[in-house]
């Protein structure tokens, strides 16, 4: 193993990861790096040998770690990273702060972030994957970022610099995002208490938010989120086609598509990585065959598979 630079945070060789993600399965990471602050992390960035991967993590909400694990430093913010401050109609969080700290504090504020209450994971994810509900994005409301990058650089990237589209941005590999700042637009924050108040509800009654899941599997074929009104399109979103396939409470091992939610991929207690990866694939692979619809995975899938452990990729139509 590597010798790396000195650090004032901790640094955890052969980390078990399955802890750190909501489907709690995983194998390893050759480290795990918990940096102090941004200085911590700028000066071990730059001092790690330029050909040794990085790999930023938030709170593991919408991650496979595979069950070989991840050759990689994986990189995980949190106290001194997750402070929220807001200022007129400006948010500026920490990329450890989660979405639904950020909606509650802004909504106390005046400022209309509420989508971002419902949405599982921290800042530093729902930038990267521009995420959203309910018609809204976070490249709506999206200023600008501070980025540390691999090579220790600090840098503020620019919604131009991010080219946000749907579920995705082009944060630079290997870069890893310590803040943001959004703008929303003013709002009462009783009203916009009571919005969040009923999105929950809302999620609570479609969603298995009391099971094992990583939110949303696959992207909606249709490009874009639900809107949550009453006239939604539901033609090409994911849980439809995979309905049409006959494909929900479908299992591989321990994995299931939710009987709740069709487009929610669980961990009913005891399933590997694998599992829930094939059983992905089996799901991708069905609604070709039924619609022609290629499905793209929304759950990010890092490290190495085990080699009893395969996963069994779609072969007709390779990401």
């Amino acid at each position: 193993m590597i010798d790396l630079p000195p650090v004032r945070g901790k640094l955890t060789p052969n980390r078990d990861l399955s802890d750190l993600t909501w489907l709690r399965v995983g194998g390893p990471a050759d480290w795990l790096f918990q940096p102090a602050d941004e200085e911590d992390l700028a000066q071990f960035l730059a001092a790690l040998p330029g050909d040794v991967a990085v790999f930023p993590m938030g709170v593991g909400s919408n991650l496979i770690v595979r069950d070989g694990g991840l050759r990689a430093v994986v990189i995980r913010l949190g106290r001194g990273f997750n402070g929220i401050e807001v200022s007129g109609d400006t948010v500026t969080a920490g990329a450890a702060a989660l979405d639904a700290h950020v909606a509650r504090r802004a909504a106390d504020a005046g400022v209309d972030l509420t989508f971002l209450r419902t949405i599982p994971g921290s800042i530093g994810g729902a930038v990267r994957m521009n995420a959203g509900c309910y018609g809204s994005y976070t490249a709506d409301v999206f200023q600008s970022a501070r980025v540390i990058l691999r090579d220790g650089a600090v840098v503020t990237l620019t919604p131009a610099q991010m080219n946000f589209r749907y579920r995705q941005s082009d944060l630079p590999q290997g870069a890893v995002l310590v803040s943001a700042t959004l703008r929303g637009p003013a709002g009462d924050p009783a009203a916009l208490h009571d919005r969040m108040a009923a999105q929950l509800q809302k999620r609570d009654e479609t969603q298995p938010t009391k099971d094992r899941s990583a939110g949303s599997t696959f992207r909606n074929p249709a490009g874009f989120s639900s809107t949550g009104q009453a006239d939604d399109v539901h033609d090409l979103k994911a849980w439809k086609v995979i309905d049409d396939a006959g494909l929900r409470g479908a299992t591989v091992g321990g994995a299931q598509m939710s009987p709740k939610h069709s487009n929610f991929l669980i961990n009913t207690g005891n399933a590997t990585a694998a599992d829930l990866e094939n059983l992905g694939e089996k799901v991708r692979k069905e609604v070709y065959a039924t619609s022609g619809i290629t499905l793209e995975w929304e759950i990010m899938r890092i490290g190495e598979p085990r080699a009893d452990l395969p996963v069994h990729k779609m072969a007709e139509r390779p990401e």
